[in-house]
């Protein structure tokens, strides 16, 4: 069975599209189509459904995904294992992290890694950490350095790294800025802006307000926490940053009784043979790690 038919598609079947597969792998799309119908003659099976421009794989194509990761991942275990036999640190790392992470936590450690080891050619990718835990889990990445979900399930390993304190913040000119005592009732009458719903970052503010039977008025959201920070600092509404965010623009809300937090840190799957470039990282993240509270 041709690897490279595999590949095409696992990425067909990930991304829905001949056309965003040939953007993943690089390749045309009729070139994307070639290897699935050259696939598809190996197995004498039709892997794809195709009803106008919406495709969905066939029973037979169910049954060959979770098969063709275990196999491209056997042989990518394979090739780091014996690459890691002469204990050089060189090769590829495939690594993810979040927008947040990579532009506030990473800068100095990737420093010290490019520095001592220069051999090691970096595939940073960043990403939302909800789908660079996919991107571990699914065998594309190594490690991804991530805000960590509450629950992480095997084969997925999570290590915490960093506490991460966050803070309700509102512009200077904002009328919760101008009261002395604050409440949770109070911030959840005045809109709010909050990252995706599908973030971690989001479910651990919005059970906060749950636990007290409240819903915050949340108004508009993104992904990005430095859209969020801009969109509080000209006054449009209220949010949750990370302290490490904080500055002129904004104004941090001390709520009596009130603290939030998430954690950084890094995720590796247990399955994997993990290269000499990645324990080499985890060596220099483990370095970093803030001691646990308590």
């Amino acid at each position: 069975m041709d690897l490279a038919n595999l590949s095409a598609f696992i990425a067909i079947a990930e991304t829905g599209s001949f056309s965003l597969a040939g953007e993943r792998l690089h390749l045309t799309q009729p070139a994307v189509s070639k290897r699935l119908a050259s696939l598809e003659s190996q197995l004498a099976v039709r892997l794809f459904d195709r009803l106008g421009r919406e495709i969905g794989l066939t029973e037979a194509g169910r049954a060959l995904l979770p098969r063709a990761y275990q196999i491209l991942n056997v042989l990518d275990d394979t090739r780091r294992a014996l690459t890691n036999l002469n204990g050089d640190v060189s090769g590829q790392l495939s690594l993810a992290t979040s927008h947040h992470i990579g532009l506030h936590r990473l800068p100095p450690l990737l420093r010290r890694f490019t520095r001592s080891h220069s051999k090691v050619n970096l595939d940073i990718r960043f990403l939302d950490s909800e789908i660079a835990y996919e991107e571990v889990l699914h065998g594309r990445a190594e490690l991804a350095v991530i805000t960590l979900a509450p629950q992480t399930a095997p084969p997925v390993l999570a290590y915490r790294i960093w506490d991460d304190p966050l803070d309700f913040v509102v512009a200077p000119e904002h009328p919760l800025a101008q009261r002395t005592v604050i409440s949770l009732e109070d911030i959840a009458t005045f809109p709010a802006v909050f990252p995706g719903e599908n973030t971690f970052t989001h479910h651990i503010a919005h059970r906060l307000f749950e636990q007290k039977g409240l819903k915050p008025n949340v108004v508009m959201s993104t992904n990005y926490l430095e859209t969020i920070k801009m969109m509080v600092s000209i006054g449009i509404a209220w949010s949750v940053l990370p302290r490490t965010m904080l500055d002129e623009q904004v104004v941090r809300l001390p709520v009596p009784g009130v603290q939030l937090a998430r954690q950084l840190g890094y995720i590796s799957h247990s399955e994997r043979t993990l290269s000499n470039a990645a324990k080499a990282f985890m060596g220099l993240l483990k370095d970093a790690a803030t001691p646990a509270e308590g």
